[in-house]
């Protein structure tokens, strides 16, 4: 089972979108860490919402979508961590 089977097709770009938000919100000095996940899924709804319209679906596909990101996000840091030890 693939990803793109609960993901719609319209939403798949937000996922880079959402990667670069992340990278951007980073970089602000008076952000924590812990807050950018959060950020990141309000802002994956809104768009979301904006692409596909008002529905129950939209604002689980910002969901889903908002998770692939911040997941796909994490297995590279983490895989990157596990590379730097070996």
């Amino acid at each position: 089972m693939e990803f793109r089977e609960y993901i719609i097709e319209e939403a798949l770009i937000l996922i880079p979108v959402l990667i670069i938000l992340g990278k951007f919100l980073k970089e602000l000095p008076f952000l924590l860490d812990r807050y950018i996940p959060l950020i990141l899924l309000f802002i994956s709804v809104v768009l979301a919402v904006f692409l596909i319209g008002m529905s129950i679906e939209a604002v689980i596909q910002g969901i889903l979508v908002a998770g692939a990101a911040v997941l796909g996000h994490q297995l590279v840091k983490q895989n990157k961590n596990i590379s730097s030890e070996l």
